[in-house]
């Protein structure tokens, strides 16, 4: 089984969903592909009058906020994606965490902030993902789950990715992103440690949106994800980006074993 996760700002190239669809008809195994969409729910808040805020690259979904990334994500995105890729030939059926309890979470609690309607997932419905790709059919997940209250949250789609990943205790989880990889001193990272990864989150090479995704990755990892890739569309058909390696201890502390239930 293979993860794949997407971001927003990929779709807007008008050759993405093509270029990703002839990349998914040469994988030799089932996938599940996650997206997330901040660059949209962006606009969509500033239309509305919200300012977007985030903390430690994290959107921050008030009560204002939540219904936009909801529209955005499980509306708009979700269904735009799943149209062009089944346009192409691909058997995608769209979805969000939402649907059938697929992703169910607990708040998100980072120390100084309060994130609102955030949480992180803690029990994943591997079964529904399952049946589906047992079906040939590719799940287009959108991040947005259910609390276990019945509130819906938002979830940052790196960390609901790792999540999956972990459930399905899939060989590989690509987070497919508009970068080449990790990048330090204008060179790409064939590699990278935790160790190496936490010096450079101290320098401030690594930060904002690429801080979420770095931490999933060494999440998935500590759970069981055989290899974890950070690469671009162009470098994901050659096998190139960063790969994560094993690391000894969690690198995020909220992310928990109960999604591999």
């Amino acid at each position: 089984m293979r993860v794949l996760k997407i971001g927003g700002n990929e779709l807007d190239n008008p050759d993405f969903i093509k270029t990703l669809a002839n990349a998914l008809k040469e994988l030799d195994e089932p996938a599940v592909l996650v997206h997330g969409g901040g660059k949209s729910i962006d606009a969509l808040q500033q239309q509305l009058g919200i300012e977007p805020v985030k903390a430690n690259g994290l959107r921050v979904t008030d009560d204002a906020s939540l219904p936009p990334a909801l529209m955005v994500l499980a509306g708009m995105i979700n269904k735009n994606l799943t149209a062009g890729l089944v346009q192409e030939g691909i058997d995608a059926i769209g979805l969000s965490g939402v649907d059938g309890g697929l992703l169910r979470c607990s708040k998100l609690e980072v120390e100084g902030v309060d994130l609102g309607h955030v949480g992180y997932v803690d029990k994943v419905r591997v079964e529904i993902l399952e049946d589906l790709t047992s079906r040939g059919l590719l799940p287009v997940v959108c991040p947005m789950s259910l609390g276990h209250d019945g509130q819906i949250m938002n979830v940052n789609a790196d960390q609901a990715a790792a999540a999956i990943a972990a459930a399905l205790h899939a060989d590989v989880l690509d987070f497919i992103s508009n970068v080449s990889g990790v990048v330090a001193n204008d060179q790409l990272l064939p590699t990278l440690t935790r160790t190496e990864a936490e010096a450079l989150i101290s320098e401030g090479l690594i930060h904002s949106g690429m801080l979420p995704k770095i931490q999933a990755a060494f999440d998935a990892l500590e759970v069981g994800v055989s290899q974890v890739r950070i690469v671009d569309l162009q470098g994901f058909a050659q096998h190139a980006g960063t790969i994560l390696t094993y690391v000894s201890q969690p690198f995020h502390t909220q992310f928990r074993a109960e999604v591999l239930q």
